[in-house]
């Protein structure tokens, strides 16, 4: 498949009548947790549309590209309203927190299961563990405050159990930052990959952002207010991967290639007959938004599609499903990881936070901002939840794979974070 090969409309006849942006949403407790998942990723990958395509108007003072920014950005827009309206009106914060960590997770790994790009999948690796370990904090608010499970709502694709710990996260802002890609070298894949992880990254941490304030208990607000600031990390460490070097045009051209890319996997792999419909309707959109911005490429660049996006064919497609072997072997191997850029000599580490120096600027953010991490919100859930129920929620097929962290009694706060 090449969409850029693909026919399409013009480029004015893609908008969408008012009430074809209002769909059927979908049903919660028959539905895949993987079209919850989808819905999710799209929605995301529409906001990062929006955001790029105002910022690139910000910064540009032709006329002519100015009026197709507005136009694409009109019907992207259209898009995502379509999207978010897929998610049914009984369908509470917590849930769509759950089915947010459930796409973080297995989005990361397989992404990371097929790359080559070393240096994207350490960046995916590292923060899986992170993301693994948000949903187990999210599902033991949601067992204390619903009385629901959260291994329901995942379809016991995804383990539910520590990951590393969210109190040992919180890393000093620069250590996050990755080295970019060179978009020249690199294979269409990895670009897709950074985009992608990047969108669906920024899309948690928005949700985060403007969720915390509404959740009805003071623990559940210092929850999502502590995560949130996790995800602006991920988001800061995935868009580094991206190569800034990309005039604004070229990079419009990837996002729309890479939106086409997303809305065809997604059709691909829909189950949901009325869903599935919407990702072609929006796949075709895509096409003429992606030769939109390749004709204006050529235009005022004399850049070809193919100097962006090689032959144009797709790699392999994103395909959303359970990833446990995976995700246990990263975890067990790396679980005690954290970054490191304070070497100039070796910029964009990870290191083993019981290896890195007594006086290094992680032990000193973390005392700044966690305090006594005991009265730390990520941590404070899972003690009030062992003491409501006994001992922490989790859904596991076997035995953890960390030996620190399988004791079901007592939350480890030392774990990952000290040495």
């Amino acid at each position: 498949m090449n969409p850029i090969k693909e026919k399409s409309k013009s480029l004015e006849n893609n908008f969408l009548p008012l009430k074809k942006m209002y769909p059927k949403s979908y049903n919660k407790a028959k539905t895949s947790p993987y079209t919850k998942t989808r819905v999710i990723l799209m929605n995301g990958t529409e906001f990062e549309s929006q955001w790029f395509m105002h910022n690139f108007a910000r910064h540009c003072d032709e006329p002519e590209i100015l009026a197709a920014l507005a136009v694409v950005r009109r019907q992207e827009q259209q898009q995502q309203k379509r999207i978010s309206c897929l998610k049914p009106l009984n369908e509470s914060i917590l849930e769509t927190t759950i089915a947010y960590e459930q796409l973080a997770i297995d989005l990361t790994a397989v992404l990371a299961r097929h790359e080559t790009d070393e240096n994207n999948i350490k960046a995916l690796n590292f923060a899986l563990l992170e993301d693994f370990d948000h949903l187990y904090r999210y599902a033991n608010l949601l067992k204390m405050d619903k009385d629901e499970d959260a291994d329901m709502l995942v379809g016991k694709y995804t383990e539910i159990m520590p990951g590393r710990p969210t109190i040992a996260e919180h890393r000093y802002p620069a250590d996050d930052i990755k080295p970019h890609m060179n978009a020249q070298k690199a294979d269409l894949y990895s670009k897709l990959v950074a985009s992608t992880i990047t969108a669906a990254e920024q899309q948690t941490m928005n949700y985060y952002m403007n969720i915390a304030q509404w959740y009805k208990n003071d623990l559940g607000r210092k929850l999502y207010a502590e995560i949130a600031m996790i995800e602006e990390a991920h988001v800061s460490q995935y868009e580094s991967l991206k190569d800034p070097t990309l005039s604004w045009l070229e990079q419009w051209v990837m996002h729309e290639y890479c939106e086409c890319w997303l809305y065809y996997s997604a059709y691909e792999d829909e189950s949901n007959e009325n869903i599935k419909k919407i990702w072609y309707d929006h796949f075709k959109m895509e096409v003429s938004h992606l030769k939109t911005a390749t004709k204006l490429l050529k235009k005022f660049e004399n850049k070809t599609f193919e100097s962006v996006c090689g032959d144009g064919e797709f790699p392999n497609l994103l395909k959303l499903g359970g990833n446990k072997e995976y995700i246990r072997k990263v975890l067990a191997s790396t679980v005690n990881l954290t970054a490191d850029n304070t070497d100039c000599k070796k910029c964009y580490d990870y290191k083993d936070v019981k290896k890195i120096p007594d006086g290094h600027r992680y032990f000193d953010y973390q005392k700044f901002m966690s305090g006594e991490p005991e009265k730390n919100a990520s941590h404070l859930v899972i003690e009030k939840a062992i003491q409501r129920l006994g001992q922490d929620y989790r859904y596991q097929d076997s035995e953890h794979p960390v030996k620190e962290l399988r004791n079901r009694k007592q939350d480890n706060v030392k774990i990952a974070r000290t040495k």
